[in-house]
């Protein structure tokens, strides 16, 4: 019986083949860094340690070739990085538990930093979300959801992007910079399906949040957020694809990120 196995496999052959699900291409368009690189000015949360990198070799070997190795240290919550659900929500994704899936997509950027500018402790409303949606249409299911209030421009001045250079507990009192108000958080966990969503500030929470509620809210929902996000002024409103890679730390409530946007071309 074994003779007609290679009549059956190519009788089987074509149907397999019109199974099979087309391979997913890599969009094509203009590249953005949207993560600020780690070095001694990166800016972190007042009672957070910074970054430290150490060097344990650089120069020449004894074998004569060119050899370099440091050893880093960082908080979590530092630079560009990953807030994942379970740091404001018990029993969430951790780091390394987000599915990939939530990390990239199409990416729809609202646009407060008019609002920013005129108060730097506005909360991003509902309103203005509506008002987004009245001119762009509605956000998609399965979009990426950036604010971008233009605090980038002030990188890596600490007192212009959060409101102090103080350090320490006491330093926490003199934040100010935007946020998600967390009627908005609501509004979008009840009104919306978003993978994850993005702010050029240091926190999805204004500076002056005390509970960090919006946190709570989306993070409830497994939705994870990034923080301190680079160069959202180069992304458009709408057409933009984002991939945001974490260092995948087991059990981490979050970590450093490496975001790219990708553009496409007219």
């Amino acid at each position: 019986m074994h003779r007609f196995l290679p009549l059956l496999l190519v009788l089987l052959l074509p149907a397999c083949q019109s199974a099979e699900q087309p391979p997913m291409t890599f969009p094509e368009g203009t590249i953005v860094d949207m993560s600020y690189a780690f070095n001694d000015e990166t800016i972190y949360w007042p009672t957070a340690p910074g970054f430290d990198k150490n060097t344990d070799f650089e120069g020449i070997t004894p074998a004569g070739f060119w050899y370099t190795a440091y050893t880093v240290t960082t908080a979590e919550h530092g630079g560009t990085h990953l807030d994942a659900p379970i740091h404001f929500s018990e029993g969430k994704h951790a780091a390394d538990q987000i599915p990939l899936e939530r990390l990239m997509g199409s990416a729809v950027v609202v646009d407060v930093s008019e609002q920013a500018a005129a108060n730097r402790d506005h909360l991003i409303s509902v309103d203005d979300i509506m008002a987004h949606e009245h001119e762009h249409g509605a956000i998609p299911d399965g979009s990426i959801l950036l604010f971008r209030t233009g605090f980038g421009q002030y990188w890596p001045d600490r007192e212009a992007y959060m409101g102090t250079a103080e350090r320490g507990q006491d330093a926490v009192a003199l934040l100010h910079f935007p946020g998600i108000d967390p009627e908005a958080a609501q509004w979008i966990v009840d009104n919306r399906s978003i993978k994850a969503v993005g702010i050029d500030t240091p926190s999805i929470d204004y500076g002056q949040s005390a509970l960090f509620e919006s946190h709570q809210i989306l993070f409830g929902q497994n939705i994870p957020a990034f923080e301190n996000v680079a160069n959202l002024d180069q992304l458009p409103v709408t057409g933009a694809t984002v991939i945001a890679l974490p260092m995948k730390i087991e059990g981490g409530s979050g970590g450093p990120l490496r975001m790219v946007g990708i553009v496409p071309e007219g």
